[in-house]
Parts: structure tokens; C-alpha cells; sequence
């Protein structure tokens, strides 16, 4: 604290005192910290009608499902506060996002206090923390930046905010990836094509301050291993300005590693790879995007769905995905995604039945075929200001021949293929407004 001669010499006289000097200072200190703070978010809402009869066994991407089906919905409000890093060496800041509304329900980021694979877990708070953390700079190179806390997967095309995404309903690629991770990730931009990221969290998927829980081999205990953790990379590569009409396209791959939350006591040890691409065209106002993942799981569900004889059945899901998204006009835009998923019979079947769709491979598969195509198209027109409207059209079908779709009965595994429901296929239209602010 500096103090002028003027107080100094007030204070000898007793006119004031030395700590209510303190206190003043203490407090302008907070409000030149408080006005630095961004407050921003959204409201988002739907609706969406599900041709045909029965929504038992709507599509389970995450953030879908039958929950959402033929009515109007609201999704989640967003709220977040953040005190972005400026330009100095060792600068400091924040960002606290938080999510109200049923989609909270689904991101999945329930901390350490909730009891996964119970009926407390399955409690709902319309509530979650999506992203928490300290943002640090340190003067190494051009600038080593840290996140330490909560904080987005370094892996993925599509944003659990929905406002981010060409489309409204996330991909099935969306729905098995991380969305979250709680650890500390560092950032280093070598110049302006090439940049890494590296961190540690604490397990793979988004459960907030979760720990590594294995099933031992013997199928009726489980170790807790508090050493072990989930290790996350990235690389981003940008096409320079002299590169013509590709300038600004970008190439992206991402890794994570480690154990999930688990269902119950028990956890998976999983490998996330992603790599992607979004590609300018000599089309004004075309851009193009192209993402493979894959996703592997050593699955520790229940000892009746284990092999004999001990071990892990080892499952797996991958999908590739094209996007493609024309500005026709200032306010009218058009997208459209097409989608191959792959999942084994055994996989979907065994955690659908585990979890009811609640949980399995970091989304939501209460719909799903072994194998699926999934088309979608979107139109956006964003006739008020700071309000981002679309219709939305979605087909998926699935190409092994089970009916996924539709229908009120129970889920079963027949002859390796997901029997859910009535129907070969799922069409959906939907409708999102959202208020960005």
C-alpha cells in the first residue's frame, strides 16, 4: 500500500486512521478486479417433433433423446464469467461457465459427491459447472499459458454448446468423446500456424474431481489407484495467409487417455483419439470439415458380462463425419453434416442395459444400431439481433438391419443387432432459438 504525504500527515493528527486507509485501498483493489470481468451467456430453447409413433427409443445422441421428443423444450442457460489473460507477461484470470437448465443433467460433470450408478446419482439439479478454472501466463518463448481447473476436452469437432456447432443435434462422434476435463492444461502457440497443448486431469471423462476406480481381476473388488490419472495432448496446425483460398483452414488432432467415471464402483480404462479438419473453398462463403474418432474401452461393466475365465472385453466405437456450411447472404446461412457410426453389438447392447442411456461411453446411446448413417441439414436465418434462430432436419438409419427406432418396448440384443424399438429409421425436425448476450 502507498500512502501520500497528505494522509501520512492526517493520520499523525489522528484525522484518520491507518487501517480504514487499508480497507479503502483493499476494497478499490476488488472493484478495479470486479470490473474487468466479462459477464456473457445465452438462453437456449427448442422443439422438436419425431416423426412416427413411439419415442421410447428416440436417437441418443447426447443431448437428444426421448426426453426432448415432440414438444418444446428448454435446454440450458449459460452463464459465465471470465477475466480473459492480457498481453502482459505474467498475466492472471478466470473463467467460471455454468449451465441451468436439463442439459446440465446431461453434461455429466456431478462431482465426487455424487454416488455415480445409484439413485442418488440419477438426481436431478438442473444444474453443472461446465468450465472452472484459473488462467495463468508465464513469460516461456512466446508465452506458456495454464488452465488449471475445469475445463473443455482437447478432442472433438462439435462444442457442447450448441450455439458453436453448424447444427443443432450433436453428432454420435459428440456423444462418446470427454466433455470436460478437471486437471491442468498448458497451452504454447510456437507462431501463427503451429500450436500445442499438453495436460494431466484426473480421469478421462468430465465427472469433476473424480479418481481412477478398476475392477480387479477376480471380477468382485475394486482397487482404487489414486496415482493413476488421464493424460490429454493436442496439436493445432493454421494454413498461413499466402496459402490463396485455403488460408485460415485449420488441422487438428487430440488425444486423452486414462480412466472414466465408471457405472457403480467401477471404472474403464479408455483411449479418445480425434482428428480433424475444417477446410476453406474457393467458393465464397463455403467451408468444408471432415473428423475421425475413435474411442477405445476396456469395458469393466458387471462379472455376467465379462469373459469366462476373467479379463476385460475390450470394445470399441469410431465415426467419421462431413460437414459442409454455405453464408448465402449476411443473416442466411446453410449447414449440412453427414455421419457414419460403428459400434460394437456387444457394446451398445451392454450399456444400454447397464446405464439405460444415461451413461455409456461418455454419452447418451438409448437409440442406437451396432452400425448407423445419420444425415442432417440446417437452415439458419437470424432475423433479431443477438438471437441465432434454425430449423433442422435429421434422418438416421441403421444400416445392420435392427430396428432402433421408435416404439414403447423394452431394449434387447438379438443375434448380435440392438433391438430398441419398431423402426429402421428416425426423422426428426427440430427448431432452436437461442438469445446470445
Amino acid at each position: 500500500m502507498k500512502l501520500n504525504k497528505w494522509t501520512v500527515g492526517l493520520a499523525a493528527v489522528g484525522a484518520v486512521s491507518l487501517a480504514s486507509v487499508a480497507k479503502a485501498d483493499e476494497k478499490s483493489s476488488s472493484l478495479t478486479s470486479v470490473s474487468s470481468t466479462v459477464l456473457s451467456g445465452y438462453v437456449d430453447t427448442s422443439m422438436q417433433w419425431n416423426l412416427g409413433e413411439g419415442d421410447s427409443h428416440a436417437p441418443g445422441y447426447k443431448y437428444g433423446g426421448a426426453n426432448k421428443a415432440d414438444g418444446f423444450n428448454l435446454d440450458v442457460v449459460d452463464l459465465t464469467f471470465e477475466k480473459p489473460l492480457d498481453e502482459s507477461e505474467w498475466s492472471s484470470g478466470y473463467k467460471a461457465e455454468l449451465w441451468l437448465g436439463p442439459d446440465g443433467n446431461t453434461l455429466g460433470t456431478s462431482s465426487t459427491l455424487t454416488t455415480f450408478g445409484t439413485s442418488s446419482a440419477q438426481t436431478k439439479s438442473d444444474f453443472a459447472i461446465k468450465q472452472a478454472y484459473v488462467a495463468l501466463r508465464a513469460p516461456v518463448g512466446n508465452g506458456l499459458d495454464f488452465k488449471v481447473g475445469v475445463f473443455d476436452s482437447v478432442v472433438g469437432y462439435e462444442s457442447s454448446d450448441s450455439i458453436n456447432n453448424p447444427n443443432y443435434t450433436r453428432s454420435w462422434a459428440h456423444s462418446f468423446e470427454p466433455a470436460e476435463n478437471t486437471g491442468i492444461l498448458a497451452t504454447y502457440r510456437v507462431n501463427n500456424m503451429i500450436a500445442f497443448s499438453a495436460g494431466i486431469a484426473d480421469i478421462e471423462s468430465s465427472q469433476i474431481n473424480g479418481r481412477a476406480q478398476e475392477l480387479a481381476l477376480n471380477k468382485t473388488s475394486t482397487v482404487v489407484n489414486e496415482s493413476y490419472k488421464a493424460y490429454l495432448a493436442s496439436v493445432a496446425l493454421t494454413a498461413p495467409d499466402d496459402w490463396g483460398f485455403l488460408a485460415g483452414s485449420s488441422l487438428y488432432a487430440g488425444f486423452v487417455s486414462g480412466w472414466d467415471a465408471g457405472l457403480g464402483a467401477n471404472g474403464n480404462p479408455q483411449q479418445n483419439y480425434y482428428v480433424g479438419a475444417t477446410i476453406n473453398t474457393p467458393v465464397t462463403g463455403l467451408k468444408t470439415g471432415v473428423s475421425f474418432d475413435y474411442l477405445r474401452s476396456e469395458d469393466t461393466l458387471a462379472s455376467g458380462a465379462l469373459p469366462a475365465g476373467g479379463g476385460f472385453n475390450t470394445v470399441g466405437a469410431h465415426a467419421w463425419s462431413l460437414y459442409a456450411s454455405y453464408q448465402a447472404t449476411e443473416k442466411l446461412s446453410f449447414h449440412g453434416r453427414a455421419e457414419y457410426f460403428d459400434i460394437s453389438p456387444y457394446a451398445a447392447s451392454a450399456l444400454q442395459t447397464a446405464t439405460g442411456g444415461s451413461q455409456g461411453l461418455n454419452g447418451q446411446l438409448g437409440g442406437v444400431a451396432s452400425s448407423m448413417m445419420s444425415w442432417t441439414g440446417t437452415v439458419q436465418y437470424d432475423l433479431w439481433k443477438n438471437v441465432l434462430s434454425r430449423v433442422e432436419l435429421r434422418w438416421d438409419h441403421a444400416l445392420d438391419g435392427s430396428d432402433a427406432f421408435g416404439g414403447t418396448g423394452p431394449q434387447a440384443n438379438q443375434s448380435g443387432h440392438i433391438v430398441t424399438g419398431t423402426l429402421n429409421n428416425s426423422f426428426i425436425f427440430a427448431a432452436n432459438i437461442i438469445y446470445k448476450f
